[in-house]
C-alpha cells in the first residue's frame, strides 16, 4: 500500500473512532507528543504554511499476512458502559477502514484492538 493509502486508513479510522458515542478522545502515546512537539518545532523554524499533521491516538501498520492492523488507544466518558463503547469503536473503525481500502481496490483482512487508557467519571 503506498503512503496516501496509509495516511487515508489513519483518517478513515480516527474520523469513524471520534464519532462514537462515549468515546472523549484519542490518547496520544509518548512517540505521538515528541513527534508532534518535534514538528511543530521544525514547523516553527521554516516557512512552510503547511501545518503538523495530528494523528494521535491510532496505530495503522500491515500485518505479516497482507493484512491490516489498527490500534485505536482512547479515552472514554462512563456515561456507557465501557466494554460497550469499546466494541463500537472496534465495529465502527473496522468498516471504515475495509471501505476506504475498498475504494483503493485492497481487499484485506482488518483487525482493529481497542485499548481504553483512561476512563473519565462523568
Amino acid at each position: 500500500m503506498t503512503a496516501s493509502t496509509w495516511e487515508g486508513v489513519h483518517r478513515a479510522a480516527a474520523e469513524a473512532a471520534l464519532g462514537v458515542p462515549g468515546l472523549e478522545a484519542l490518547q496520544p502515546t509518548l512517540a505521538d507528543r515528541l513527534a508532534l512537539a518535534a514538528s511543530h518545532a521544525r514547523h516553527a523554524m521554516t516557512s512552510s504554511t503547511t501545518p503538523p499533521c495530528e494523528g494521535a491516538g491510532i496505530r495503522c501498520e500491515r500485518t505479516p499476512d497482507g493484512g491490516c492492523h489498527v490500534e485505536v488507544r482512547c479515552i472514554l466518558r462512563t456515561d456507557r458502559r465501557v466494554v460497550d463503547i469499546a466494541r463500537q469503536v472496534r465495529d465502527e473503525v473496522k468498516d471504515a477502514v475495509t471501505a476506504h481500502l475498498a475504494q483503493h481496490r485492497k481487499v484485506v483482512p482488518v483487525l482493529v484492538t481497542v485499548t481504553v487508557t483512561v476512563t473519565r467519571i462523568v
